[in-house]
């Protein structure tokens, strides 16, 4: 059984509670575009224009969730996302342009939970809007990550891929569930490094993720060069694909 983040409601559909979007975007047709679907899917939309308005609109009421384009006039989208990251750690996704591979880099290191490329299908952003909250919501509560032929027992420290159980050092299985919880979501070496040995690039190489992931990858891989689980992000780093 796959994981339920990923299914959308169906439009109109009864939800326990209208989630709110902040769409940050100065280019008004996509704020239009991207708030018309999220309505559709039962979701309280507000929109900004540029930076400052994002940041009042923040300020006044903190929303679930924001979809932040990087390219706004005035202040920048990576500055109101690490102005944001030094005030909450409220679910971000950001919207970039195909070109734009830095920014989505730094978008990432900055904390940013996903990135969607423009041009973009609304559905797709949905979806992803979908599975940042139900990530968050689900994280703490879940002693399990059920993703169908891998399973992932947070409790027992077991993880069993195809039925078979898979002898996993404490770090690699670290690794795995950290990962794991945030499907999809691309990290980078800086940031694996803090999160799973609690150290920097200061105090460890980032080769060491490298080494565990090229470890890890030969126990849960069926095909450890063509990698199914987790998958190589050129530039920023990994990712785990369910």
């Amino acid at each position: 059984m796959h994981p339920q983040y990923t299914t959308i409601p169906s439009p109109g559909a009864d939800l326990p509670v209208r989630r709110r979007i902040l769409v940050v975007d100065d280019d008004s047709d996509a704020r239009m575009i991207v708030t018309d679907e999220l309505v559709e899917f039962g979701f309280d939309v507000t929109e900004a224009a540029d930076g400052p308005d994002a940041q009042r609109q923040i300020e006044q009421r903190l929303p679930d969730l924001v979809v932040l384009d990087l390219g706004l006039p005035g202040i920048g989208g990576l500055d109101v996302l690490k102005w944001l990251r030094t005030r909450s750690n409220l679910p971000v996704i950001v919207l970039t342009g195909r070109g734009h591979h830095s920014d989505r880099v730094v978008g990432l290191e900055l904390g940013a939970d996903d990135y969607v490329v423009k041009p973009f299908d609304a559905r797709e952003l949905v979806a992803r809007v979908n599975a940042v909250l139900r990530r968050g919501h689900d994280d703490d509560a879940s002693a399990k990550l059920d993703f169908g032929d891998l399973v992932i027992d947070i409790e027992s420290r077991d993880v069993v891929r195809g039925g078979a159980l898979l002898d996993l050092t404490a770090k690699e299985f670290d690794l795995l569930a950290f990962m794991a919880r945030s499907p999809r979501r691309a990290f980078t070496r800086q940031q694996l490094l803090d999160h799973v040995w609690q150290s920097s690039t200061e105090w460890q190489d980032p080769s060491t993720v490298n080494e565990h992931v090229h470890r890890l990858r030969r126990k849960l891989e069926p095909v450890p060069a063509t990698p199914r689980w987790i998958t190589t992000i050129r530039g920023v780093g990994y990712r785990f694909t369910p």
